[in-house]
C-alpha cells in the first residue's frame, strides 16, 4: 500500500515539474510580462517560489526557525531577494528554483509526516508544510501562467489544496480577528479526474459542492467566489467562501467580483 506521506511528497514534486514544464514552452519575453500578483512580474513568481523553498529546504533540514527574508523592495510589493533575482537571466533564475526544490524534497523525504516544523506562523507538522508548499506552487503558478498566457491544467492534486482550504476553516476567521464559525460544515468536490472527493459530516446543514479546481481558486484567493459554479447551501458556507484563506498570515485583498450578477 502506498505511503502518504511519501505520496504527498510525489504529488508535490510533480506540481513543480508540471509548472516548469509549462513555462519552458515559453520565449524570454513572457517572463517579463504582468501577473495578477501586483508588482509582480512572471519572473518573480518563480523567484519567489524559489526564495520560498530555500528557506522551506533550511527549515527541514533543522533549523530553528523560520530564515530572515531580508527585507523588502523599495516599493513594498516584493522581497528583496525577487528584487536581486531580476538581475539573474532565465536560466539562472530556474536553476536557482530546481536547485532549492530539490534540497527541500531531499530534505522532506526522510522525515515523519507528523514531524514539527517552524514555519512563518505556528509550526506545523512535515504534512501540512509539505501540503502548504504544494498550494503555492500551484496558487502562484496560476498567477505565473496567466501572465505567460497559458491556460492551466489542474490534476487531482488538488485534493491536497482542497483538504489545506478546509482544515484552515477557523484561521481564516481568526487572522481577521473574528471569532470562528463552528457550524458543520459540509464540502464536496469533484476532482478533474471526475471522482468525488469530500469533507466533513454528512448531515450538515451547511454544504459547498462543485468543482475541486474552483474551491482551491477561492481558497487562494485566486477567484472571487461568485465567478466560480460553487453552489452553497446554508449562511455558514457562504461565510466560509468569503472569508477562506489556505496560506499563512494577514488575509490578503483577493479577487474583486468580475461577474455582472451578484
Amino acid at each position: 500500500m502506498p505511503d502518504p506521506w511519501q505520496t504527498l511528497l510525489d504529488d508535490l514534486t510533480a506540481e513543480q515539474r508540471y509548472l516548469d514544464d509549462a513555462l519552458a514552452q515559453t520565449d524570454d519575453a513572457l517572463w517579463q510580462r504582468p501577473t495578477p500578483c501586483d508588482g509582480w512580474l512572471v519572473r518573480d513568481v518563480i523567484a519567489h517560489l524559489a526564495e520560498v523553498d530555500d528557506h522551506a529546504a533550511i527549515v527541514a533540514s533543522g533549523a530553528p526557525r523560520y530564515p530572515d527574508s531580508g527585507g523588502r523592495s523599495a516599493d513594498g510589493l516584493r522581497s528583496h531577494a525577487q528584487d536581486q533575482a531580476r538581475h539573474m537571466n532565465r536560466l539562472q533564475l530556474v536553476d536557482w528554483w530546481r536547485a532549492a526544490r530539490g534540497r527541500l524534497e531531499a530534505a522532506l523525504r526522510p522525515l515523519d509526516a507528523k514531524h514539527r516544523l517552524p514555519w512563518a506562523g505556528p509550526p506545523m507538522s512535515a504534512r501540512s508544510f509539505a501540503t502548504a508548499r504544494l498550494m503555492e506552487c500551484w496558487s502562484h503558478g496560476l498567477d505565473a501562467l496567466d501572465g505567460a498566457q497559458i491556460a492551466p491544467v489542474d490534476s487531482d492534486r488538488l485534493e491536497h489544496i482542497a483538504h489545506l482550504g478546509y482544515i484552515t476553516r477557523a484561521f481564516a476567521y481568526q487572522t481577521r480577528g473574528l471569532e470562528p464559525n463552528s457550524e458543520p460544515l459540509r464540502l464536496e468536490l469533484t476532482l478533474p479526474s471526475g471522482a468525488a472527493w469530500a469533507r466533513g459530516p454528512e448531515d450538515a446543514p451547511n454544504r459547498i459542492h462543485g468543482a475541486a479546481g474552483d474551491f482551491c481558486r477561492v481558497a487562494t484567493q485566486r477567484i472571487h467566489y461568485r465567478d466560480t459554479a460553487l453552489q452553497w447551501q446554508g449562511p455558514a458556507a457562504e461565510e466560509f467562501l468569503q472569508r477562506a484563506q489556505a496560506f499563512a498570515g494577514p488575509p490578503g485583498p483577493g479577487r474583486p467580483q468580475r461577474s455582472a450578477s451578484s
